[in-house]
């Protein structure tokens, strides 16, 4: 499969609308964190953000919500979460959105810690801080999927983080994507183009069970 196939898109796509989407998508994020409090459990967040999705009136998912509090932040998307986890007075958690707003694919995550708990914090910083390195690499260097995910292996050792290996990113277009079968970010041996591709980070913590996720839509 070329490039250009892995990046075909529908005939309703309009990058516009991309942005949109990116944009709805963020904002539903962000109304979720406001709803999260020590006591709450990934059920109860999943509740909370059904409750937001609705007020920002979002068409459907196009993937299940992923809410991880405390241990079951070193999952990966695939992995069942450990049951009756809820968000501690001082502790980590991270929400990951697939949303579909205006007919277009919005996918976006982040980390982010209640109370004192300075080295979560520090997790929490280092995933979107290696995002933004992988994605400046990406801008400045041209590099390819494969490289790209190289690169944050790289600088994931040298920030003293663990990195997923299996979270390799993936394409979003106008809904469904997946009619493309574009296969992963981190599969893909050329330069991705903008406005197409999420790039997707999750790490953890070398010793401790606790980790952290970033993934937003790459841009020029």
């Amino acid at each position: 499969m070329t490039t250009l196939d892995k990046e075909a898109v529908g005939s309703r796509f309009d990058p516009q609308l991309m942005q949109h989407a990116r944009e709805r998508t963020w904002a539903a994020l962000h109304g979720i964190r406001q709803r999260m409090q020590p006591g709450i459990s990934e059920d109860e967040a999943r509740e909370a953000a059904a409750e937001v999705f609705r007020e920002l009136g979002m068409e459907r998912l196009w993937h299940p919500v992923v809410i991880r509090i405390g241990a079951n932040t070193t999952k990966t998307y695939r992995e069942r979460s450990d049951a009756d986890v809820r968000l501690g007075e001082n502790d980590i958690y991270f929400i990951d959105l697939g949303l579909v707003f205006a007919g277009h694919e919005g996918d976006a995550g982040d980390t982010f810690v209640v109370g004192h708990a300075p080295e979560k914090q520090a997790c929490a910083d280092a995933a979107r801080e290696l995002f933004h390195r992988v994605a400046e690499a990406w801008r400045s260097q041209g590099l390819s999927g494969e490289a790209l995910y190289t690169f944050a292996e790289q600088q994931a050792e040298a920030m003293g983080w663990r990195l997923h290996h299996e979270i390799k990113g993936h394409r979003v277009s106008d809904f469904p994507h997946a009619v493309f079968k574009a296969g992963d970010l981190g599969e893909l041996d050329q330069p991705p183009s903008g406005g197409l591709w999420i790039l997707e980070i999750q790490i953890a913590h070398p010793t401790e069970p606790y980790g952290a996720f970033y993934e937003d839509l790459l841009t020029a």
